[in-house]
């Protein structure tokens, strides 16, 4: 019998789907209809993010996402990932909140990261 994903395996296959161009697929196996997200830049709704998503796929795709750490508390799961593209490496936060098997609302969080930072610590 096979094991149900746990949320922390959900919300690390759903990165790495979307941040791999596999934007559709990930939406329709991870994320329910009724999601909203909290991104700054987009209308809070399900759509809007996932076209985002795609779009940024065609005109800047990411060469990997290497998620670093992540932590679930309830229904909350935090990703810490450094995705890399082609101009730049950027530190993400992902805050993602579940609601059955789904994911409902998400929080992203980046910090494009300088190959010049003065702190030796890094991002990671």
């Amino acid at each position: 019998m096979v094991e149900p994903m746990s949320n922390k395996e959900k919300a690390i296959a759903f990165l790495k789907m979307a941040g791999s161009g596999e934007v559709q697929a990930a939406y329709s196996k991870f994320v329910s209809f009724s999601f909203i997200h909290h991104n700054q830049y987009f209308k809070g709704d399900r759509n809007s993010l996932l076209q985002a998503m795609e779009e940024a796929h065609v005109s800047s795709p990411n060469k990997f996402i290497e998620i670093k750490k992540v932590y679930a508390d309830g229904d909350t799961v935090i990703t810490h990932s450094l995705v890399v593209k082609k101009d730049m490496d950027i530190a993400v936060v992902h805050i993602f909140r579940f609601e059955g098997e789904k994911i409902v609302e998400l929080w992203d969080l980046g910090q494009i990261l300088d190959k010049d930072s003065p702190n030796k610590n890094g991002a990671f």
